[in-house]
């Protein structure tokens, strides 16, 4: 009987080390959350002044835009830098709607959250994109681009 308490608590504990290695060695990784309230924000063309804003693809149809904190740095030289007034978002917006109408796909909002589900910025584009957020370091973060053909052009 003790050999087999002994070799439990022996596979019990060897699981629960590479448990805990896999998590801890693959990286912080994030990711990104339906919101009904970033989806409406973007739709009346909103600009948060407490958000740095991204676009990802043309300059007047972008593939993807994102708003990060203003405490959060952004790593990545795939993402424009956008200074935003409400009329520029409004036009963007327009622009995008119109590709995601030839894709016949519409526009969501979406949540961007760090590793521990906390909310660090904001993400519009077409669903079903296959992106990557990752929190590099206190503070900062890496988002993967969306595909250049997002609304279904060559």
């Amino acid at each position: 009987m003790t050999m087999k308490i002994w070799i439990t608590f022996c596979v019990i504990g060897l699981t629960t080390l590479a448990f805990a290695l896999w998590r801890f060695s693959s990286g912080r990784f994030g990711g990104l959350r339906p919101s009904r309230e970033v989806t409406e924000a973007y739709a009346a063309f909103r600009v948060d002044l407490d958000k740095n804003y991204y676009s990802s693809g043309s300059d007047a149809y972008p593939n993807a835009l994102i708003g990060i904190d203003k405490s959060w740095t952004l790593e990545s030289d795939l993402w424009k830098r956008r200074g935003l007034t409400d009329k520029e978002m409004k036009e963007l917006v327009i622009n995008m709607q119109s590709g995601s109408i030839e894709r016949i796909a519409s526009l969501y909002g979406f949540d961007i959250v760090d590793d521990r589900g906390r909310k660090i910025g904001d993400w519009y584009s077409v669903p079903g994109l296959s992106i990557t957020v990752e929190v590099k370091r206190e503070k900062r973060v890496a988002i993967t681009t969306p595909p250049i053909d997002t609304y279904g052009q060559s």
